[in-house]
């Protein structure tokens, strides 16, 4: 992908549309995982209207409504839409009503689509080269499936996320990042765990997982993490699992008020993952905020009680470098064991708040954007050369981990609270899909709109104009550049 991010003018992603438990995000995952390399080329997301199944029925017509979130999730994040159909002879001329009816939408909107960057602060690395040499055969459970976990947790955190790169982790490129996240990249090179490092000597936060960088570029084991120094552990020598009946305590009376366990304050225990590295801490870690009660019997019934029910082992490693004298260094979370990938298998609440405090407690600062009000949503945020906008596509379906949806089904008020770049001045905010002016307040340098309702797909746009009368948004210090 790094190579075709330097060779190719353009990309067309050939992933037409959902099958089996295809999640409807991944159309905006495909958008993410190119842009990281392609960067602002321009990139074409191809969607089928028929039903996108291995038994090859070309002749077939998808609902409307799956249709229509398909799309709206690879608009949302940058992709440019381009229908297909085989054949010029029409067996069904259902689809043909829905698609010109959201070709007619995109044509209102396309001013506020002529994206210059996105404005996420938050980075999901992919790693091909931990697929390939690391994953193998089993490359989707041991390397895709963490990155699918991270990718939920953070859709319904309504965190905006951008993928990256594991080639590409030089300054320039993780720049509009304040935190990266890790899932399970266990190879990783000397060179590129000295990039990483050095992101985190800048302030950077991270969030790693389970055997990220434990083996070389090559897949090659090492005797220790290339990141161990970042973790503040050492690797035991020794991988646990598949676990059965183990669970986390968390330590609310030592490390009371702990930001990882925000929402977590009435329980005492927690389910375990399936598998664990053994590690042992570098330093004395006090009031760890999380430990590891050991698996125990969980049949015949009379058996199952813990035959150790606390131990002083840490299940997540928070550290925060700073010092006297010091440069800035970021905040750093380690879990030695597979949250985002038990997350994606079993989509526990309880691990869900784990991923989403991690990153909301490494990242220091508010989001860009903050949306709040019921159901799933996807957000997003860009900036063109007169506007920011906030897409907003609305998951919230029985069918949306398991498609096709039926029909799509509004969500009610949300609140969005944008964080506007220094000196830049509001001229007009308007609701794209509703066509309406919504409520809004300024306060300072923080906007905040009221939209009403979300059925598939709403855009907050926001027109930007300085002081001198221009409609070009002033670059912020310190928040985000061109």
């Amino acid at each position: 992908m790094k190579q075709i991010g330097q060779l190719a003018p353009t990309l067309i992603v050939d992933r037409q549309g959902r099958r089996g438990l295809t999640a409807p995000w991944a159309n905006g995952k495909n958008g993410k995982e190119f842009r990281a390399t392609m960067g602002a080329k321009p990139i074409v997301g191809i969607f089928s209207v028929g039903v996108e199944e291995p038994y090859r029925w070309k002749d077939s017509v998808q609902s409307e409504a799956e249709i229509r979130i398909w799309v709206a999730d690879g608009v949302a994040n940058g992709l440019r839409p381009w229908f297909t159909k085989f054949s010029g002879t029409l067996h069904d001329h259902r689809w043909l009503a829905g698609v010109e009816k959201m070709y007619r939408r995109l044509a209102r909107w396309e001013p506020y689509l002529r994206n210059q960057a996105p404005l996420a602060g938050v980075g999901v690395v992919y790693s091909q080269q931990t697929a390939w040499f690391y994953g193998g055969d089993d490359a989707s459970a041991r390397v895709e499936d963490h990155s699918l976990g991270w990718y939920q947790a953070l859709v319904e955190a309504r965190i905006p996320f951008e993928m990256v790169h594991d080639r590409l982790l030089d300054a320039e490129h993780l720049a509009p990042f304040k935190t990266l996240i890790l899932p399970n990249l266990a190879a990783l090179s000397d060179e590129q765990c000295g990039q990483l490092r050095a992101f985190v000597e800048r302030g950077g936060g991270l969030v790693a997982t389970h055997e990220t960088s434990l083996y070389d570029e090559w897949g090659v084991r090492r005797p220790d993490f290339g990141l161990g120094d970042l973790y503040g552990v050492r690797f035991a020598g020794r991988l646990q699992g598949p676990l059965h009946n183990a669970y986390l305590r968390l330590e609310h009376q030592t490390a009371r008020g702990h930001p990882l366990l925000q929402g977590l304050e009435n329980a005492t225990r927690i389910i375990h993952g399936v598998w664990r590295l053994d590690v042992k801490p570098r330093s004395a870690l006090p009031n760890p905020p999380v430990t590891f009660i050991p698996p125990y019997p969980d049949l015949p019934m009379e058996k199952v009680y813990p035959r150790i029910a606390r131990t002083d082992i840490p299940e997540i490693y928070v550290r925060e470098n700073s010092g006297p004298g010091h440069p800035p260094r970021g905040r750093i979370v380690y879990f030695p064991w597979d949250i985002d990938r038990a997350y994606w298998e079993m989509l526990s609440v309880d691990h869900f708040k784990l991923l989403r405090n991690a990153v909301l407690w490494a990242t220091r600062e508010p989001s860009l954007v903050t949306v709040t009000g019921p159901g799933v949503l996807d957000v997003t945020v860009w900036r063109q050369p007169r506007s920011l906008t906030v897409h907003l596509v609305n998951l919230t379906n029985p069918m949306m981990m398991k498609g096709p949806f039926r029909e799509l089904l509004p969500v009610g008020e949300q609140t969005v609270i944008l964080r506007l770049p220094t000196g830049a001045k509001v001229r007009r905010v308007h609701l794209l899909a509703a066509d309406k002016t919504p409520r809004t307040r300024l306060r300072g340098q923080s906007l905040t709109v009221v939209v009403p309702s979300v059925l598939d797909h709403e855009v907050v746009a926001v027109d930007l104009a300085n002081s001198t009368g221009s409609s070009r948004a002033p670059t912020p210090a310190g928040a985000y550049t061109v």
